[in-house]
């Protein structure tokens, strides 16, 4: 059945559609004589922030979200595919301060980040331009929160829901003024959660725990973050990575600590720096019923050093700048036939340029390069540019036109280089090249005091992409292959706010034209997994003091593909009722259902898709 209309209509109302490359969260920034303060407005592209099927974690709800799309199995918190503008899911990056997170296996585990969301701004989602100068192996785009501020509170929350859902998390943290030290605080915080159940589908359960912390020093120009947290989680899905009708599963372990520091030096100078140990351990079973059959263990550890920063020499030049380090190993029963370490250096140096045209309109030149290596691939510079046009009036209003080109590039991870290349169910390919993307794109983000519009268009080439392909003569086993694709893309994204309600629209378009250069690959399992068009609709209603509704919609007709069963377009919603009783003050009671139509699309060809799924919790802060 088409259900195109259904979502069509709705979308149509509004009529205002904006883009997804900046649509991140505004700064503005207030001074005294005496110091900078900031404050952080969040303008978020989704209704809804929390999931339905367990707590939030950074990747919560960014299936609604229009400037990504993710390809999820289980749920988006059990495992997330998560992809920008046509790309895979090794070409995007999640970075927190100056550093990108990074796991050397798979980007399968990209966003397997033990970090409460209450602890992070964000996500902004940083493409072309910023993408080269910030992103470091993420040719396509990178997803980066910063590190907020820690405030005095806490909440506690319990849910129940279908499948045999439960749910705890608490969360606390404290800000304390330090004694004899005008304007230092210290800050301390935690949070632990969990939740479990059996699943929207059979054999879909999954048992998740977190548990993270940190502590914080805050003075009149810096911050300084120190974090540890720890996540487990069993889940279970049938036909999780293989098309063979088997229920299998994974059991994921994952640690981080990190330290960052933020300085300001001047109003418009600062620098960020960087540090952080990952660990990331990867149980799968091919069959839960005979676990025997096939089993994989795997251990990453990457360590890693990151700066980045923007220093003005003058109210008309400034040199943005950034740079990492990574070294990674991996010990694996079965991805070790290659190198199992690796290390990867990236230097990007990006010189700005502002000029005044008129009182009201300022042009921002920008261009640089980007140095990218490691001790077992060849090197590569990229080049790294944009020319901005801003045009602010005397009603508040505002006007950006940009035109950005940037090339980016990425090595492939320890599953397409490191198996076997003659046996197996996933075939690695010792061949592959250094990947290569060059972007070019323009764009227009128009401001008024009640609305947004954002919109670009984009052509992208991506040379040696890795990709994962399926034969008909070789039906047991998925490939890595290297594909060219030239990618042109349409994006508009608009917000608009009511007095007590705001709508968020937006539609995407994209095209692709491909050579594998081979006549053996039959269907494309990520490259050509994609939406040819794609809409989304949410909305935030306030009746009263006492109700809150937040909907998201995502209407996708997907590209077709000859393994995907079923049809190739869908409708998701995600509708939340938050009820806050004025008998009990800081309390909230929250009604929310995910896929409301029950849809069976398989997001990842072969891969059956989520199912239906409600919940009930309470929450209490202080």
């Amino acid at each position: 059945m088409n259900r195109a209309p259904r979502l069509i209509l709705p979308v149509l109302l509004p009529t205002l559609l904006c883009s997804v490359t900046s649509f991140a969260y505004a700064e503005v920034e207030t001074k005294n004589a005496t110091a900078i303060e900031q404050i952080t407005v969040e303008a978020s592209p989704t209704a809804n922030k929390e999931p339905v099927g367990t707590f939030d974690s950074p990747v919560s709800n960014l299936e609604y979200d229009p400037r990504v799309d993710v390809q999820s199995r289980n749920m988006a918190e059990a495992q997330a595919d998560v992809t920008i503008r046509g790309g895979i899911f090794e070409n995007t990056g999640f970075r927190v301060g100056s550093a990108t997170l990074f796991d050397p296996q798979s980007g399968h585990y990209f966003a397997e980040i033990p970090i409460a969301p209450q602890m992070l701004r964000g996500p902004a989602i940083f493409t072309a331009a910023d993408n080269a100068l910030y992103g470091v192996n993420s040719s396509v785009g990178t997803v980066s929160f910063a590190w907020k501020p820690i405030s005095t509170g806490g909440s506690v929350s319990l849910g129940v829901g279908s499948n045999d859902f439960n749910l705890q998390s608490l969360h606390a943290g404290v800000n304390i003024p330090l004694d004899g030290i005008t304007d230092w605080q210290l800050g301390v915080e935690g949070e632990f959660s969990h939740s479990q159940s059996d699943g929207s589908i059979d054999y879909g359960d999954h048992d998740f725990t977190r548990a993270s912390s940190r502590v914080q020093l805050v003075g009149p120009d810096s911050q300084t973050d120190l974090f540890f947290g720890s996540q487990e989680k069993f889940f279970g899905w049938p036909n999780l990575y293989t098309p063979f009708g088997v229920n299998e599963t994974e059991d994921l372990k994952t640690q981080l600590f990190m330290l960052n520091h933020k300085q300001n030096y001047s109003a418009e100078s600062s620098f960020e720096v960087s540090t952080y140990y990952r660990k990331h351990e990867d149980h799968y079973v091919y069959s839960r019923e005979n676990p025997m059959s096939f089993e994989a263990f795997h251990q990453t550890d990457v360590k890693s050093l990151a700066l980045s920063g923007r220093h003005a020499y003058s109210t008309s030049f400034a040199l943005n700048y950034s740079a990492q380090f990574i070294n990674d190993s991996i010990e694996s029963t079965t991805l070790e036939n290659n190198f199992t370490s690796r290390n990867y250096y990236k230097v990007s140096v990006l010189p700005e340029y502002q000029m005044a045209l008129e009182s009201d309109q300022h042009l921002t030149i920008r261009l640089g390069a980007a140095f990218d290596d490691t001790n077992r691939d060849d090197s590569e510079i990229s080049l790294i540019g944009d020319i901005t046009l801003n045009t602010q009036n005397s009603d508040g209003t505002e006007r950006t036109v940009y035109l950005s080109y940037a090339q980016a590039s990425q090595v492939a991870g320890y599953t397409a280089i490191g198996g076997s290349d003659t046996g197996g169910l996933f075939r690695s390919n010792y061949n592959l090249e250094r990947e290569s993307t060059k972007n070019l794109e323009l764009g227009l983000l128009l401001e008024r005091q009640s609305w947004r519009f954002n919109s670009a268009v984009f052509y992208r080439q991506d040379d040696n992409l890795t990709d994962w392909t399926y034969s008909f003569d070789a039906t047991s086993a998925r490939f890595a292959n290297p594909v060219d694709i030239n990618t042109s893309g349409v994006e508009f994204l608009a917000t608009k706010h009511f007095d007590n309600a705001e709508i968020i629209a937006s539609y995407s378009f994209l095209k692709k034209s491909e050579n594998y250069g081979a006549a053996d690959i039959d269907a494309s399992f990520y490259a050509l997994n994609y939406p040819d068009h794609r809409l989304t609709l949410a909305a935030i209603w306030n009746p009263t003091d006492i109700l809150e509704f937040r909907i998201d919609n995502e209407w996708r007709k997907q590209h077709e593909n000859t393994l995907r069963s079923g049809d190739d377009d869908a409708l998701f919603t995600h509708l939340t009722l938050k009820i806050m009783p004025p008998q009990i003050k800081n309390l909230f009671i929250t009604l929310a259902a995910d896929n409301l139509w029950n849809e069976s699309f398989q997001e990842i060809p072969g891969t059956p898709g989520r199912g239906e799924q409600y919940t009930l919790s309470a929450t209490y802060s202080w």
